[in-house]
């Protein structure tokens, strides 16, 4: 990832640069600019400014200590339209970056939402070079062929 768009992640995010430990562009389906912060206590104390985010969709994480009952908290933050409480396609792109790197082992639970009272848990499971995605889901709205949306 190129320098400047780091520069502008960090400005958006409300962090200095030198706080980003490591980043990469991933992709499984949508395109997420991801970076990493030193633990998960850093990534639940971001108070971003979402109007700043360059066109592109940020994902955030950190890891918990060992112990913990989840290995990393995670946040998404899309342009124009903010914080996603839970993601799949940034929870499996981050998950292909550690197990390349040596560090999903077998799988991890994942805590995504916490900021937004969510409380969402993604299961990830690694089998050979496959990653898969999991997790308990709940309907938050519907809607139909006229676009008009029940929330429930």
């Amino acid at each position: 990832m190129e320098e400047e768009h780091l520069s502008d992640i960090a400005s958006a995010l409300g962090v200095p640069r030198e706080r980003i430990i490591d980043h990469q562009w991933v992709d499984n389906g949508p395109h997420w600019a991801a970076v990493e912060l030193a633990d998960a206590a850093e990534v639940l104390d971001l108070a971003p400014n979402l109007d700043a985010f360059p066109g592109m969709e940020v994902g955030v994480f950190g890891g918990y200590p060992e112990g913990s009952p989840h290995k990393f908290e995670i946040r998404a933050f899309i342009h124009g339209l903010g914080e996603d409480p839970v993601t799949g396609s940034l929870n499996a792109s981050v998950a292909q970056w550690l197990h390349r790197d040596g560090r999903a082992g077998s799988g991890y639970v994942a805590s995504q939402g916490t900021r937004l009272q969510r409380a969402g848990e993604v299961h990830i499971s690694i089998e050979g070079d496959r990653v898969w995605v999991g997790g308990v889901t709940s309907t938050r709205f519907s809607g139909g062929a006229d676009l008009q949306f029940t929330i429930v």
